[in-house]
């Protein structure tokens, strides 16, 4: 084992979309487990939009962590060292233990995970916060009624295709919105959703009304404002709304741009009935075993499909990060930690972007 640390630091607060400069990678010495503890190596960690959040400016009531700080961030690690009676050396786990090589737990962040269940990424993407999030708005926010229309917005994403597919599970007629042919055809030919439209296509307003002729009955929102407005006149009386995200939104610094279409969604929300319903993930931690007894068993089946764009190595993040606000990004976005004992296991493979199911 070495004995270096290396740990991503937030040197900058952004201005706008996140930059390589905004991040420092410092090194130090591996910590020691105490009584009581556990030392956990990363092999796997997650890149997120929380992660823009956090480091601040960003538009949201998220507090941002301190300069200097190591970024948060979730893992999959495995055990080195114990002094925990719950975790044994060689265990993996699904941990919060940010951008980093090393660290140390007192096991209260750690969830001991199967690598002969799934693949070890799965616990970062659809088996992990990115799944438990699409499932969250799906059946505790909201209730999509079975044989209804789902439109689900970036649903090329990590949450979106997530969510979409869950839709899919669940009895819904679920429609994509995305951005570009390409992304349309894995909605449509990849993740098997009844229809697909693409924001980014002149005809954009007419696609969206020949994918829901019947109106549409819930929305899984990830994007923000640009992605409400087009959608009001299509919901039906008593439609459901859950917000998800607002990645239109999470560089912004300063108030929208643009027309001011509250107007307009309070006006939809009093004379439709709609509930608008937000939510907070940490809230439903609990949930957890409830939505791996329904997902995991899909996942395993192949009946949920999922995308990785995976990047080799935790020095390539800062470089990497930014591109997950450019629309270039296709699904789950995790960073592997390279070691020759990690690469000889069964559990990940090396694609740089990779779709499983």
């Amino acid at each position: 084992m070495t004995t270096v640390n290396r740990q991503i630091l937030l040197a900058k607060r952004p201005q706008g979309a996140p930059k390589p400069t905004d991040f420092t990678i410092a090194t130090g010495p591996v910590p020691v487990p105490g009584e009581g503890q556990v030392l956990i190596r990363n092999l796997l960690v997650s890149l997120d939009p929380y992660n823009r959040i956090i480091m601040g400016n960003a538009n949201s009531d998220q507090p941002p962590i301190d300069l200097g700080e190591p970024m948060f961030g979730f893992t999959v690690a495995i055990v080195e060292a114990s002094n925990h009676p719950g975790f044994r050396a060689g265990d993996h786990v699904a941990s919060m233990s940010g951008w980093q090589d090393y660290a140390v737990s007192d096991g209260s962040d750690l969830r001991t995970i199967d690598p002969a269940a799934a693949p070890l990424s799965a616990n970062l993407g659809i088996l992990g916060m990115t799944g438990l999030t699409a499932w969250v708005g799906l059946t505790k926010v909201i209730d999509p009624r079975p044989g209804g229309t789902l439109v689900v917005t970036a649903a090329a994403g990590a949450v979106g295709s997530a969510a979409a597919q869950i839709g899919k599970l669940r009895g819904q007629r679920v429609v994509g919105v995305a951005g570009g042919p390409e992304k349309a055809r894995h909605l449509l030919e990849d993740l098997g959703l009844d229809a697909a439209v693409d924001y980014k296509a002149p005809d954009f307003t007419a696609q969206l009304a020949r994918a829901v002729p019947d109106g549409i009955d819930t929305v899984y929102e990830n994007v923000g404002a640009p992605m409400v407005a087009p959608l009001l006149p299509h919901l039906n009386p008593k439609a459901q709304i859950a917000v998800g995200g607002v990645m239109s939104a999470i560089t912004a610094t300063t108030a929208a741009d643009g027309p001011d279409r509250l107007p307009d969604l309070l006006r939809a929300v009093l004379y439709k009935d709609l509930l608008l319903q937000g939510f907070s993930v940490p809230d439903y931690f609990d949930c957890y075993p409830e939505f791996l007894d329904e997902l995991g068993p899909a996942v395993a089946a192949g009946a949920v499909r999922y995308a990785e764009h995976v990047i080799e190595g935790l020095d390539a993040i800062p470089d990497a990060f930014p591109d997950m606000f450019t629309g270039r990004v296709t699904g789950k976005m995790i960073a592997r930690i390279a070691s020759p004992e990690f690469s000889a296991e069964r559990s990940c493979r090396t694609d740089e972007t990779l779709t499983a199911g």
